[in-house]
């Protein structure tokens, strides 16, 4: 569960990079506040933007409809288990993908996997995160193949990330309606688990499992 004094944290953040025209930080304003969607970089950033936006921002990106609906959905959850003094404790994690083209790939994952663009940052392009629910995932162009040839024959199953998903029976149907390119179609697997792999243009395999 997040951690609220880091929530505001990064609310400040995000209001201190529209203060200083941090171009990246449009992107995400126009992803996750509406209001904001049809405007370009510059006039988003050219526009009024206080504190309560920004948090509002960070609620809606945590999947809450609102800052106060944000405080009181952590307040009403159980406490984080006791840790020893000094042990760190370690937060969500966003795997890195390679790939050749940022733009394709914001296409792939936004247009086919429902994801939804953050930011795409560099003229040209070469990094971007996209996001669905909780996951997210950075994008960081390379030159070149992402692979050496051969090495996707060798290696025929390692996984680039993998992303836990509550039902993935209605995700894979969901995904294969919206024409998916499945390395490995839904099965369960020994230990229980139901799961799915996509291979993406770039050739990264992304399991989603439950």
């Amino acid at each position: 569960m997040p951690n609220l004094e880091n929530l505001r944290k990064q609310a400040k953040t995000v209001l201190r990079w529209h203060r200083d025209r941090h171009h990246p930080v449009a992107e995400q304003i126009r992803a996750w506040l509406p209001r904001f969607g049809h405007l370009t970089d510059a006039e988003v950033l050219a526009r009024p933007f206080t504190l309560a936006d920004a948090q509002e921002l960070v609620a809606r990106r945590e999947g809450f409809g609102g800052w106060q609906a944000l405080v009181q959905g952590l307040e009403a959850a159980p406490g984080p288990t006791p840790q020893p003094q000094g042990r760190p404790v370690l937060g969500l994690v966003e795997p890195q993908l390679l790939v050749a083209d940022i733009r394709a790939a914001c296409d792939f994952y936004g247009g086919t996997l429902g994801f939804t663009v953050v930011f795409v940052y560099g003229n040209p392009p070469f990094y971007a995160q996209v996001t669905r629910d909780r996951a997210r995932l950075n994008l960081r162009r390379v030159h070149g193949p992402v692979f050496a040839p051969g090495f996707r024959e060798r290696e025929t199953d390692l996984l680039a990330a993998t992303i836990a998903v509550d039902d993935p029976k209605v995700l894979f149907l969901e995904l294969q309606a919206a024409g998916a390119p499945f390395h490995q179609p839904l099965r369960t697997e020994p230990w229980g688990a139901r799961t799915f792999i996509i291979r993406d243009p770039d050739g990264n395999l992304v399991a989603f499992a439950g």
